[in-house]
């Protein structure tokens, strides 16, 4: 008689929620602004330091300006800058004002038909691993997250200046 195997696959401990790029924008838009607070930052030098799409860039930084986390000034010599200090922007706030939707699984959503619901707890749990995911993210603000100023804006300059560089053809 031989033992029966299983085989057990490896699930890592650490599965992260993911966010939309329109949120990862968002983010790293705040970060780059909060790293260059001595004046008014373009959506071009944003654009050109992380390589974002400049027109997907408008639309974000259209809606942070609607939500109150930037000033946008128009003109020529306009810009954007924090509507706030950095301290007072928290992550979890602004991952809920972008992230469209939370709804991980169909009975979180609107319209919600799966028939286990009423017996099933899952809704409970991941109600309440969401719930920690935003407690952590509440406790941070968009000043942690540029603790090293100097050496964020050194790396987001020198990326903007590569994007600026012109390309080089070999002689034919």
């Amino acid at each position: 008689m031989y033992a029966s195997h299983t085989l057990i696959r490896y699930v890592p401990a650490t599965v992260p929620m993911k966010l939309t790029d329109y949120t990862d924008y968002a983010l790293r838009t705040l970060i780059y602004i909060a790293v260059h607070p001595d004046g008014l930052v373009t959506i071009q030098q944003i654009a050109d330091s992380f390589g974002i799409p400049k027109n997907h860039l408008i639309k974000i930084v259209h809606r942070l300006g609607q939500e109150g986390f930037l000033l946008t000034l128009r003109g020529r010599s306009g810009g954007i800058q924090l509507a706030r200090p950095a301290s007072q922007i928290g992550v979890g706030a602004v991952i809920r004002t972008m992230e469209p939707d939370f709804g991980i699984v169909e009975c979180f959503r609107t319209g919600n038909e799966c028939l286990i619901t009423p017996v099933c707890g899952l809704r409970g749990v991941l109600h309440e691993a969401l719930q920690a995911y935003f407690d952590v993210l509440d406790r941070h603000t968009l000043e942690d997250l540029v603790r090293k100023p100097h050496a964020l804006q050194r790396v987001l300059d020198d990326r903007a200046a590569l994007v600026r560089l012109p390309i080089k053809t070999a002689p034919a």
